[in-house]
């Protein structure tokens, strides 16, 4: 089965909150009738009998919140469930991961954004939204984390991606017709900005040069992967215009779950 969780909590956002917003509205784009629920693989999606929801979470503040999003993860995932997991700020994915890396003792983490969240602390808070990814490496919740679209690398964080053997792939060196080709469970963790915000302008941090939108589709449909999570995060309805990135946002909702669909079939 695969659930999805509504984690609506900005309290880490650096710049601009608004992501806690998000989940309800990427819904109603899943459900406007201005498309359909099929994917670009020809499931549909329209009470899938794989397909179900959690209650959305009523968090605490702070690291508290944080322990209860691990915990209600974990909860989903020791029924042998799946996980896809809709935001709220970066912040969440830490201690998603956290209930992730219990079930699943090796673990590929694929991050598609902007930013690489590699921060060891950032503004003096360590569970920043700028320091996912740090906290995740540290603990070693997973084997390998793979990054791609990332176009803000400053000195300190290429230190953080050296230290922990991180893989960037910067924008400026992507070849669209890569194919991510990964062994084991596979957790993708896609952060709006990722976009170039011509298509995505619904986020806090505009940070030009980024992902067409079919560039994210085709990455995710040609993906050779077991993937079993995700999560879409940083979406900001306040900033949105006409409805463009909630679509969008529900676009990729909607890829990602053929994918997760696809888990325990064979690849080719």
């Amino acid at each position: 089965m695969i659930y999805t969780l509504d984690i609506p909590f900005d309290e880490y956002s650096s710049f601009m909150r608004g992501s806690a917003a998000a989940p309800p509205v990427i819904h109603k784009a899943f459900h406007s009738s201005s498309s359909n629920y099929f994917t670009e693989g020809r499931q549909d999606l329209k009470d899938h009998d794989f397909l179900k929801s959690a209650p959305a979470l009523m968090l605490s503040s702070g690291e508290t919140a944080l322990q209860e999003i691990e915990t209600a993860v974990s909860k989903l995932l020791s029924n042998n469930n799946q996980v896809i997991s809709l935001g709220g700020d970066h912040a969440i994915t830490y201690p998603i991961l956290r209930a992730f890396s219990k079930r699943y003792a090796e673990l590929t983490i694929l991050h598609i954004d902007a930013h690489s969240d590699l921060y060891d602390s950032f503004e003096g808070l360590r569970y920043s939204h700028a320091c996912p990814f740090a906290r995740v490496m540290e603990e070693g919740l997973a084997t390998r984390l793979v990054q791609v679209g990332i176009r803000t690398l400053n000195k300190h964080q290429r230190e953080q991606a050296e230290k922990f053997g991180v893989e960037v792939i910067e924008m400026k060196n992507y070849d669209p017709t890569q194919v991510f080709e990964f062994e084991g469970p596979v957790y993708i963790s896609l952060d709006m900005d990722a976009i170039d915000p011509a298509f995505a302008p619904g986020v806090a941090h505009h940070e030009p040069g980024g992902f067409t939108s079919r560039e994210v589709i085709s990455m995710l449909q040609r993906m050779k992967a077991s993937v079993v999570g995700a999560d879409i995060v940083e979406f900001n309805p306040g900033r949105d215009v006409g409805g463009i990135t909630a679509m969008l946002a529900a676009k990729l909702y909607k890829e990602l779950i053929d994918l997760m669909l696809r888990a325990d079939h064979e690849m080719e």
